[in-house]
């Protein structure tokens, strides 16, 4: 009987050891993990960085003023061009080409219904109609 329990707490002991190793194993594995992806983190953080500073050197006003001289030929603003809203002439009314198609087909009509009497015929001939 005694050497029956020597042999399960060396079972026990064995089975122990094994579990305790898996657990250090699967921590470290994840402690590696855990620092790959602040790594990871670390590096799409100074990217958008990156890209926040680049896009602010595109967007400055001195930039872009000197691309619209250069490329789009552009006039300096005359006094006669500004107006008041009043002496602005009046907008075109708005013209709906699809209702005006809609209305040539004569789909604007409304369309008829089936009353409740109607729809107790039959819609497929009868057999001494053939």
């Amino acid at each position: 009987m005694v050497r029956f329990l020597n042999v399960l707490a060396v079972a026990a002991l064995i089975g122990s050891v094994i579990y305790v190793y898996t657990i250090k194993y699967e921590t470290i594995f994840h402690a590696e993990r855990i620092v790959k992806l602040k790594h990871e983190i670390k590096a799409e953080q100074d990217q958008v960085g990156i890209l926040r500073a680049e896009w602010a050197h595109l967007t400055r006003p001195e930039r872009i003023q000197a691309l619209a001289d250069k490329l789009l030929d552009l006039r300096p603003i005359a006094m006669s061009q500004i107006v008041s809203a009043d002496a602005l002439p009046a907008s075109a009314p708005k013209i709906d080409s699809i209702g005006r198609k809609l209305e040539a087909l004569g789909l604007t009509e409304p369309t008829n219904t089936p009353r409740e009497g109607n729809a107790a015929r039959p819609t497929t001939p009868s057999p001494s109609a053939r």
